[in-house]
């Protein structure tokens, strides 16, 4: 009388994901995301991560395991963050529309 079928079940964790083959555009916008917060009181160490994160994204553009579009996304949200004031970058940060996929600068016209 020792089976019972509804046991404890183990508990599993999520590993995070280092090859970039296998990360998605909402892992990467992730990984900026959390770069940036985790810097949000020192801005100027976080823009040193971006630009390391842009190199990274220029290699997986090479190699084709991110795509233009993502990867144009990606580099959208960079330069905002790059180029903002100290005073401007709490704004991103807060901004949860900028976070999502599929976000697109205001204002520019691809006709």
């Amino acid at each position: 009388m020792g089976w019972w079928p509804f046991g404890k079940k183990s508990k599993t964790t999520r590993v995070p994901v280092n090859d970039p083959l296998l990360k998605d555009n909402r892992t990467m916008i992730s990984d900026l995301r959390d770069a940036c917060e985790l810097n949000f009181d020192n801005p100027e160490e976080a823009r040193r991560q971006i630009r390391r994160m842009q190199v990274e994204w220029t290699e997986a553009s090479r190699e084709g395991l991110l795509t233009d579009i993502n990867r144009s996304g990606l580099e959208a949200r960079a330069f905002r963050l790059l180029t903002c004031s100290d005073k401007e970058w709490m704004k991103w940060l807060d901004n949860l529309e900028f976070w999502k996929p599929g976000w697109k600068p205001e204002g520019t016209d691809e006709d």
